[in-house]
Parts: C-alpha cells; sequence; structure tokens
C-alpha cells in the first residue's frame, strides 16, 4: 500500500518498492545474515488438487533459503490422497515433508494426548497447523517458523521472502509478523474484515472503552490474513484456537505473550486473490456466519479474561454499536469504490453486515451459556510437559509415514 503511516501500537513494514527480490532472497540465502526457516502450508484434499496450489508449488520451486517445506494434510483419511500430496511437492528443491495431521500414526498419538487430557480439537486448520508446528519445533535448528494459506491465486515467491524477512533477518528480530495486503481486483473483497471485524472492534471501543488489547486488535490493516511468521520461541508458548478464531486467537496469544515491539505487519503483495467464501445466512453453523460468530467469541472470552464483566444490557448495546459502526463502513467504502471507478453494490453490503449482527447476537448468546467453552489446543510447552518425549515421537511417526509414500511413488 503506497503510504509510510505508521498507526496503531505495533511495527507496520510498507513496501516502498526500493528493493528488488533478488536482493531480498541474496539476504535471506545468507546463513551469517538470517536464521534458519521452515515454512507450513495446511491443505485440504480439495485445495491440493487447486491450479492455484500448482502455481504456489512452482514458485517455491524457485525458493532456496527454506530449511524445510512442511505440507499439513488434513481433513481426509484415504492414503492415495497422502501420496498425492507427496507427489505434488516433487517440484521443490528444499527439503520438503507431509505431515498426515487427519492420517492413523498421528491418530494414535492425538488418543494418547486425551488420555492425558489434552484436548487437540476437531480436524481443521488449527489442529493441522498446530500439527505441523510440533514436527517442525522436533527440528532443534529451525529458529522461525513461516505459514501461509494454499489457495492463494496469484502467489508469488515475493510474499514468502516478505513474511519471512521480519523475524528471520538478523538486526530486525521481531518475534511475530503477520501479513497485510490489498483484497481489491473488479470490486471490493475482504468483507469480514471490512464490514465486520473492524466495526466489531471499534463497537466493543465504544462499549467498554479503549484497552491496550483492543487498540492492538485495531492496529492491524489485515487481521484475518492467513500468513503469518514466528519465533521457535513463540511457537513453543502459544495456544491455538480449533476453530474458525484462530487467527483472532493467535493474535490474543501474541498480545498475552510478547513486547509490542517486538510485534510487526508486513505489506507482501499489492493485490491478493483467494476463494471467496459465501455468508450462508440460513445456516449459522457454516461459512461466514461461523466464522463471524467463532471470531466475535474469540474476542468476548479474552476481553473476559482481562477482567471486563458483561452485565445487563451489555450484548444488545454491543449488537446496536456493532450496527452503527458497520454502515458507517458501508458509507467509507461506498466513497472508496465511486473515487476509484469500482462498483460497489450498497444493498448486498447491507445485508452483510445484518447478518454479521445477528452473528454478534449468537455469540453473545453462546458466551452467556457458557463463558469458558473456548476449543482451544494445548500449547507445546505443555505437551512435552506431560509427555517429555513426544515431539520425538511426532517426528518419527511423520519419517515413517513419508518413507511408506515415497515407496508408493517410487511403485507408480
Amino acid at each position: 500500500m503506497a503510504d509510510f503511516f505508521q498507526n496503531g501500537t505495533i511495527t507496520t513494514l510498507h513496501d516502498f518498492h526500493t528493493d528488488d527480490i533478488d536482493k531480498m532472497e541474496s539476504r535471506l540465502s545468507d546463513p551469517q545474515k538470517r536464521r534458519q526457516i521452515a515454512l507450513i502450508l495446511p491443505i485440504i484434499p480439495r485445495d491440493l488438487m487447486s491450479e492455484s496450489f500448482n502455481d504456489i508449488v512452482q514458485e517455491l520451486s524457485k525458493v532456496d533459503y527454506i530449511s524445510e517445506i512442511v505440507l499439513s494434510l488434513g481433513q481426509t483419511d484415504k492414503f492415495e490422497d497422502y501420496v498425492e500430496a507427496k507427489r505434488k511437492l516433487l517440484p521443490i528443491k528444499s527439503p520438503s515433508t507431509v505431515v498426515w495431521s487427519s492420517g492413523p500414526g498421528i491418530k494414535t498419538l492425538f488418543d494418547e494426548l486425551s488420555e492425558q487430557y489434552l484436548d487437540v480439537g476437531p480436524d481443521g486448520k488449527g489442529r493441522g497447523v498446530w500439527t505441523a508446528l510440533g514436527y517442525v519445533l522436533s527440528n532443534r535448528n529451525i529458529n522461525v517458523i513461516a505459514t501461509h494459506d494454499c489457495d492463494i491465486r496469484n502467489y508469488t515467491r515475493k510474499m514468502l521472502a516478505r513474511l519471512c524477512f521480519p523475524c528471520a533477518v538478523r538486526g530486525m528480530d521481531f518475534e511475530f509478523t503477520k501479513a497485510y495486503y490489498m483484497r481489491v481486483s473488479d470490486k471490493i473483497y475482504g468483507r469480514v474484515t471490512r464490514l465486520f471485524y473492524t466495526p466489531l472492534v471499534r463497537a466493543f471501543q465504544q462499549t467498554i472503552g479503549h484497552t491496550d488489547f483492543l487498540n492492538f486488535l485495531n492496529s492491524f490493516r489485515y487481521p484475518l490474513s492467513g500468513e503469518i511468521a514466528m519465533t521457535r520461541s513463540l511457537a513453543h508458548v502459544i495456544c491455538m484456537p480449533g476453530d474458525w478464531g484462530l487467527e483472532i486467537g493467535t493474535l490474543s496469544e501474541v498480545f498475552r505473550t510478547c513486547s509490542l515491539t517486538r510485534v510487526s505487519q508486513v505489506d507482501i503483495a499489492d493485490s491478493y486473490e483467494h476463494k471467496h467464501q459465501v455468508i450462508s445466512s440460513e445456516n449459522p453453523k457454516a461459512g461466514l456466519m461461523k466464522m463471524s460468530a467463532d471470531i466475535a467469541k474469540a474476542m468476548l472470552r479474552t476481553l473476559a479474561s482481562q477482567g471486563h464483566i458483561f452485565t445487563g444490557h451489555f450484548f444488545e448495546t454491543l449488537q446496536a454499536a456493532y450496527i452503527r459502526m458497520a454502515r458507517q463502513a458501508i458509507d467509507q467504502y461506498a466513497a472508496d469504490a465511486i473515487i476509484n471507478g469500482l462498483p460497489y453494490e450498497r444493498h448486498s453490503e447491507g445485508h452483510a453486515i445484518e447478518s454479521f449482527s445477528e452473528a454478534v447476537r449468537r455469540a453473545g448468546q453462546q458466551f452467556r451459556e457458557d463463558p469458558t467453552d473456548l476449543p482451544r489446543i494445548p500449547a507445546w510447552n505443555r505437551v512435552m510437559s506431560a509427555l517429555p518425549d513426544f515431539l520425538d515421537r511426532l517426528s518419527a511417526t511423520v519419517k515413517s509415514e513419508n518413507e511408506q509414500a515415497q515407496k508408493a511413488l517410487s511403485s507408480t
């Protein structure tokens, strides 16, 4: 984004277009100037077969500074999907591994965790990333861990370089960084961020005041991006939500754990395209309705854990404040679209905030019923405390399954 403004409580790293990708990759490739990096790619079978993922693999085949690429395959128990995931990584020159987070070997390890009262949650992105984190942490040489989604339609290796740079290059020394980018092509996208997340944060600020945590959340330009990087030490201690509140839950853990001077957001692309989800107003358990309700519950539970008490007609007041802030956002984005010659569907945007408002109401109701019901996966330092050799056994399981997949590939 073409500005140099530092807003909020974290550091914003802009793209001034004054450096090129070759120079960035040269610094990232110099072991004297950077820390060792692992890249986690959470994926499901549908995305595994997509053209977007093929393009991502082709770009990653040009990268030589990643110590290991870890593809975390979930939501399938089919061995042929696992073998296909292994095959998809063949063009990549860097060492690569597939972690079958829904496979039988890791399921056995999950059952052992359950016996220790450590719940890893349902099969989803959160559990997939968490499992891959554990595998990466078993390699004591990795210092920085990055992750990004696998449905990016306009992926370039520049995105990866800029994402890794703040945490990996010596002298910058950030503990956590989140990517941001512009979600505009033929129209303005990013509805959940524009029309739900930001108006809701500002509604919270109006109802309970400008707390440090809310100011922190309001500092991110694209808080729901799936592209983050973190240090090894941070990966050990954060608890990750297992639902759609993953991104907000992760930010909550970063706020709890890190000094804000060690947190940054980085501009990784002039534009960003991926698959779009429907709102599904009639089905609160799917699509953006489920996502928005989970986000709201994650915010409520974090604020409650900080001592905020929600009594009386708080949730009705919050919903009313959200609607006002969201309608103000519609006016702002409509003007932005007009001056840039883009179409703006005010009616559909209005319908979206009506649906999101219902998600706020539902989140408040569910919070009242059970204010502690947050599906958090335990931090890896707790797992290691309960089962000191667990990471080594996880690593052995992953390597054994990869050898089986490699044999299956060799026989075809």
